[in-house]
């Protein structure tokens, strides 16, 4: 025994081999691991010496599952399902040792093991539906035969994985060990004496046999947020599981798998996988590096800044919290206890780990407190000039070197910088919120920002678990630059003829978890208004809403009429509307569903193709991923530049084109760099369009 391959390798203990995948950096089953894989079950099935197997990965994964990469590419046997029906078929029990993770493809390995063992740090799922997929290896076949159609759809539907204690409550771990990797898997494996099959456990599949309409019963909620296709395969797939055979039932999820590869949603969400990562290069000078991080302060107690104050502390980052008077900092840091309490309440960290984290995290009064600290954060009101009062101060106060950020949602980096002497130091962090649960933190590079302070920027959103993007400086930035197209077409709707619940449901429809006009309500819309008064801006219905006192939800008003968050159509919106829109001469008319679509999405797209032509994004997947992660756009559209690929540039530079002249906005005229691409027939991607 030995070597198998480079990222196989079989050893003997005393009647048990070891079969060690080690394929990093997650030990993806690509094509060498899987023919390593398969080799060694072949040299062992016919060794007599050898009375068990256990299957092993690293400290880190035992499989993280497939190489996302080899899709769209000619399959190479052995594939998967191959590997997995010839470890099943072993004349010995196979036990699946699990260390790290097993997901995806790792765990439809796990599943055609005999036994399963994990250590307490392991999680483990099917996550295949965030790639618009279903688990096409026999997940859900395998996985409904050991834990039960309920638990199983919960897993596959959503993706989201599970950790050691839970899986061995459900059985999908026969023991929880404690010994050393994979040692105590080999001792365990000793006692094993059956290798029946999971193809062949039918008891967990009576429950749904029995009853038809359990399934759509477990399945509804699961489906309710999602529009997507994969979920709904993924249903159809695990009631294959009961209603059919065995093999009909693998034949029948390869094949609703090989529907979703190659439709346009997997596409989308496959994009946004990389997407994603890349995003998170930042383009800097070769040999740039980041400054070390050791300790952080945060100007600002309030929701903003007790959220930020938590990533640096869950991050193992010591953190100040600063604020001017005590009871505001003591609201805070109260505020800061409860959201621990809570998640420890929940299971999502133990007791021990909230106490941990809350101890990172001491109070200040006063900008002092800033003293020691490599990286500060300013989380105070949205004023300019209550800005440039605290970086003047931070300019005083700060040790040389420190990172010094404004977690500004608009503002003007260099006019911030321009109060300090360092303005190589400065740049924008802008969180989202809630700032403690929101992956995405866009990095704000200034005119003068030096490259080591946004490689520090964004080496520290790494740390704190963001998704960290650099952007260029101008209003809004890439997130909410084109969030304002999108608001000012709403807007514009609702002065044309549709209606607040109209433009909500053509946007939920679209995938987007909540409308426009039901966003506004619950974060307020006196924010808004405030923001338009500082830039002389008006949004004729929002801020006649305003002037009535319909703030939203905290008044039981705004777009909508509420009775705690139950929100109904309101007559009196109505009036209001029809007010505005006869003050301008505008003559309402009925839109329709797929219009109010084009006309909040098109111009977003638009505003992006500028966002890429003036620099401020660096790649179309950078503005995507940004929306995938900061404004909920639907993961199965891929982001708005992926989707203008897919409607085609032509299609949206001519909708634009008419927008345009039906309203004379200039900010409606199709941008330069999308006439260009859409004339060359080409997308943001760069391929050629596909036909109309």
């Amino acid at each position: 025994m030995g070597s198998i391959n480079a990222a196989v390798d079989v050893r003997q203990q005393g009647g048990v081999a070891v079969v060690a995948m080690d394929n990093p950096p997650v030990n993806a089953l690509g094509f060498v691991l899987r023919s390593g894989l398969m080799q060694a079950m072949e040299q062992l099935r016919s060794d007599p010496s050898v009375k068990a197997v256990v299957l092993s990965g690293t400290a880190r994964a035992f499989s993280g599952g497939a190489d996302i990469t080899e899709f769209g590419q000619a399959s190479r046997d052995p594939n998967l399902r191959q590997v997995i029906a010839a470890i099943e078929d072993m004349p010995m029990p196979v036990v699946a040792a699990i260390q790290g993770v097993a997901l995806g493809g790792g765990l439809e390995l796990a599943l055609g093991c005999h036994a399963r063992v994990a250590w307490a740090t392991a999680r483990v799922g099917l996550p295949e539906v965030k790639l618009g997929l279903l688990p096409g290896a026999g997940g859900t076949q395998r996985l409904p035969r050991i834990v039960g159609v309920e638990k199983a759809l919960a897993m596959i539907v959503t993706g989201n994985p599970i950790g050691a204690k839970e899986a061995a409550e459900c059985g999908l771990v026969d023991a929880l060990l404690d010994g050393a990797y994979p040692d105590a898997a080999v001792e365990w494996a000793r006692g094993v004496q059956d290798r029946r099959r999971v193809r062949d456990r039918e008891d967990a599949l009576e429950p749904a046999r029995a009853d038809p309409g359990l399934i759509d019963r477990i399945a509804a909620p699961l489906l309710k947020a999602s529009g997507a296709a994969a979920p709904r395969a993924c249903v159809e797939s695990v009631r294959g599981a009961v209603t059919m055979a065995f093999e009909e039932g693998l034949a029948n999820e390869r094949q609703l798998f090989e529907g979703l590869v190659t439709g346009d949603e997997s596409r989308a969400q496959r994009y946004a996988f990389f997407a994603e990562r890349e995003a998170q290069k930042a383009v800097l000078p070769a040999g740039t590096q980041a400054r070390p991080v050791a300790r952080a302060a945060v100007i600002g107690a309030g929701t903003m800044g007790g959220g930020i104050a938590m990533c640096f502390a869950n991050a193992g980052i010591p953190v100040t919290v600063i604020e001017t008077e005590q009871a505001a900092l003591d609201r805070g840091m109260a505020r800061i206890a409860e959201l621990y309490g809570i998640s420890a309440k929940r299971g999502s960290i133990t007791a021990t780990q909230a106490e941990e984290r809350r101890g990172r995290i001491q109070g200040r009064l006063g900008l002092e407190g800033v003293e020691g600290a490599d990286i500060v954060v300013e989380a105070v009101f949205e004023d300019m000039g209550v800005k440039k009062q605290v970086f003047a101060a931070l300019d005083r106060l700060a040790k040389p070197g420190a990172v010094l950020a404004t977690n500004t949602s608009y503002l003007d980096i260099d006019e911030i910088a321009s109060v300090t002497s360092r303005p190589g130091d400065v740049l924008g962090m802008h969180f989202f919120s809630p700032a403690n649960v929101m992956k995405l933190l866009e990095v704000v590079r200034g005119g003068q920002t030096s490259p080591e302070v946004i490689a520090t920027a964004a080496d520290v959103g790494k740390k704190l678990a963001k998704v960290g993007v650099v952007v260029g400086n101008c209003f809004g930035f890439v997130g909410n630059r084109m969030l304002a197209r999108r608001s000012d077409a709403a807007e514009r709707l609702l002065l044309d003829g549709a209606s607040p619940a109209e433009v909500d449901a053509a946007l939920v429809a679209f995938g987007f978890r909540m409308g426009p006009f039901a966003m506004g309500d619950m974060a307020g819309l006196d924010i808004g208004m405030r923001i338009r008064k500082a830039f002389g801006k008006r949004a004729p219905v929002s801020d006649a809403l305003c002037e009535a006192g319909r703030y939203g939800q905290k008044t039981g008003s705004g777009y909508y009429l509420y009775e705690g968050r139950n929100a109904r159509p309101d007559p009196e919106v109505d009036r209001i509307i029809a007010a505005e829109s006869a003050k301008l001469g505008i003559t309402r008319h009925p839109v329709g569903a797929e219009e109010i679509t084009e006309r909040l999405v098109y111009p977003m797209i638009n505003e992006g193709a500028r966002i890429l032509e003036e620099g401020i994004a660096a790649r179309p997947g950078d503005i995507d991923a940004i929306w995938l992660h900061g404004y909920n756009w639907p993961a199965w559209r891929g982001g708005p530049m992926f989707y203008a690929d897919l409607v085609g540039l032509a299609r949206i530079r001519d909708r634009l084109q008419d927008f345009f002249a039906a309203t004379g906005d200039e900010l409606l005229r199709p941008a330069p760099l999308l006439v260009k691409l859409a004339d060359a027939g080409q997308g943001f991607g760069g391929e050629k369009a596909r036909a109309a």
